[in-house]
C-alpha cells in the first residue's frame, strides 16, 4: 500500500512542479526545463524530482542550480496546494535519458542512412 500511495504523490508532485516551473519560477537562469519523473520514497519523507534541460551544459548546470535554489519555495506551494501531514524535502536530479535516448536515435539514423545509401544506388532509386 504504501508503494501505491508513493507511487500516486510522485504523480502529483510531477504535475504540481511542473505546472510551477512554467508559470511561478521567474528565475531567468532556467530555461526549458520539462520534469520527467519523480521518486517518492516509501516514507513520503522525500521526493526525487528528475527533470531534463533542454540546451547546452552551461544551461543545464543553470537551470539545476537555479531549482535547488527554489526547492524551499516549491516545497512550501506544494504544501499550500496538496493536503499532507508532511511535505516531502525535495531534490532536483538531472535526468540525461532523453539526451541519451536522443544520441542513439542519432546513430540508428546513421547506420539506416549508410545501409540505405549503398542500396539506394544499386535500385535506382
Amino acid at each position: 500500500m504504501a508503494k501505491h500511495r508513493a507511487s500516486r504523490l510522485g504523480e502529483t508532485l510531477k504535475e504540481e512542479i511542473s505546472q510551477m516551473i512554467r508559470e511561478e519560477l521567474k528565475d531567468p537562469r532556467i530555461g526549458f526545463v520539462t520534469v520527467t519523473s519523480v521518486e517518492v520514497a516509501e516514507d513520503l519523507g522525500h521526493a526525487k524530482v528528475f527533470v531534463s534541460v533542454l540546451g547546452d551544459p552551461q544551461q543545464t548546470k543553470d537551470s539545476l542550480e537555479a531549482l535547488k535554489r527554489a526547492s524551499g519555495f516549491v516545497r512550501s506551494e506544494i504544501g499550500k496546494r496538496i493536503r499532507l501531514r508532511h511535505i516531502p524535502e525535495i531534490v532536483f536530479k538531472y535526468d540525461a535519458s532523453i539526451e541519451h535516448g536522443a544520441h542513439i536515435a542519432e546513430l540508428l539514423r546513421e547506420v539506416h542512412t549508410e545501409e540505405t545509401g549503398n542500396e539506394d544506388d544499386s535500385h535506382g532509386k
